[in-house]
């Protein structure tokens, strides 16, 4: 059965239902393929910095979810093993942990029924004239005059624009979720701790709930990845035994289906400058795109802004000066129409994913790096800098959806 859309996207995380949520502001309905039976809530909460705002706002849904999130005041980092004082930077602007879960939803919730499709993996990409046919592993295919993968790091629609899968970095993560009922106490403060070759730290979400994160190296192969949920707690709670009684109390009080194992990825930089962003009616957004690590904290932050400008771009691309998509127009006109329009989305987005990924990653290793006069100068004298890179590459305004 073949199905004809305007505009199809692969993947119901962050980028894909912002995307489809900016284009639903602009009067373009879209259809998102998600592969699993629900929306998908990997790594329970994020950073979100004062660009992810401006992308909220931007698509209607910010003053919703500020309401359920309290706002961070300054990101304290500290030292694990040098008898040195903190550093602590005040936020100059709006910075929050928002719940994974809770902006799945409000993107989910404020589109129009049936605008996501479940069950829906995609298993390979053809041409077809001025469209593109999107195969299913049902059998559907669907024939769509735009394509956007925003299918995350094993991405189906990159590897058709011809983007090496991202590298491993030869470092691991947990993320984790720990409820406290009844309150938990902490500071509403982005709190940080560098150790030898261990980085760990937490982040409130609101009266109850705080996220937590550490990120290491692995010594071996079976430090790698544990699955097992009591040897992961295990591997938690020994990561963590250098750092501050209130960290210690967070992963001791963790469940165990509230930690999630990972390996780091990201996208080498330089791919970027010569690869493939879009070709023709196709195009990739989130991690997808930009797969990084998460020093920055601006995985999250930077997908929501690819939902913004690319929802813009295709907007442009697509509406005529009536605010409507044509009934009746020249296939080769609209298809070079919407190739400039993705290009520019390209263009917009190339150096913005460069900068992020080669910065997260070189934070990463100065504050992760085992030698003894690297580990040195970046407690004496770097600690302030670094913090004060995460709080400049949130200085970033994706602009409003309008053209």
């Amino acid at each position: 059965m073949e199905i004809v859309e305007d505009v199809v996207i692969v993947g119901a995380g962050i980028a894909g239902l912002t995307t489809s949520l900016g284009l639903h502001r602009l009067g373009i309905r879209s259809l998102v393929l998600e592969s699993s039976d629900r929306l998908r809530i990997t790594g329970f909460a994020f950073m979100t910095w004062n660009n992810a705002w401006k992308a909220l706002d931007a698509i209607g849904i910010g003053e919703t979810l500020r309401q359920q999130h309290d706002m961070l005041t300054s990101i304290v980092v500290a030292s694990t093993f040098l008898d040195m004082p903190a550093t602590e930077i005040s936020f100059k602007y709006e910075v929050r942990c928002l719940q994974r879960r809770l902006l799945l939803e409000t993107l989910a919730n404020s589109l129009p029924s049936g605008t996501i499709r479940f069950f829906s993996k995609v298993v390979s990409v053809e041409e077809s004239g001025y469209f593109k046919e999107v195969h299913l592993a049902d059998g559907t295919v669907l024939k769509t005059k735009v394509l956007i993968g925003c299918d995350g790091v094993n991405s189906v629609v990159a590897k058709w624009l011809g983007l090496q899968k991202p590298a491993f970095t030869g470092r691991s993560a947990i993320r984790g979720y720990t409820n406290f009922k009844g309150g938990h106490g902490f500071e509403p403060k982005f709190k940080q701790f560098i150790g030898k070759d261990v980085k760990s730290g937490f982040l409130p979400c609101d009266d109850e709930n705080v996220y937590f994160f550490l990120t290491w190296t692995p010594a071996s192969k079976g430090e790698e990845l544990e699955h097992d949920p009591v040897k992961l707690k295990q591997l938690v709670t020994s990561k963590l035994k250098d750092t501050t009684d209130e960290m210690k109390s967070i992963g001791e009080k963790t469940l165990l289906d509230g930690i999630v194992p990972s390996p780091l990825r990201y996208r080498r930089p330089w791919k970027l400058l010569w690869g493939n962003i879009s070709k023709g009616n196709v195009c990739v957004a989130g991690d997808a795109l930009h797969p990084m690590t998460p020093d920055l904290g601006q995985g999250g932050c930077s997908a929501l802004e690819d939902g913004v400008v690319l929802a813009r771009c295709l907007a442009e691309a697509l509406l005529k000066p009536g605010k409507e998509i044509k009934e009746k127009v020249d296939e080769e006109e609209e298809y070079k129409r919407i190739e400039m329009g993705l290009k520019k989305f390209a263009q917009q987005r190339r150096w913005r994913s460069f900068d992020l990924i080669s910065t997260a990653y070189m934070v990463g290793y100065i504050q992760q790096n085992n030698w003894k006069i690297i580990n040195f100068f970046r407690d004496k004298f770097l600690s302030r800098f670094l913090s004060g890179l995460l709080l400049s590459k949130a200085n970033f305004d994706c602009g409003l959806l309008e053209y």
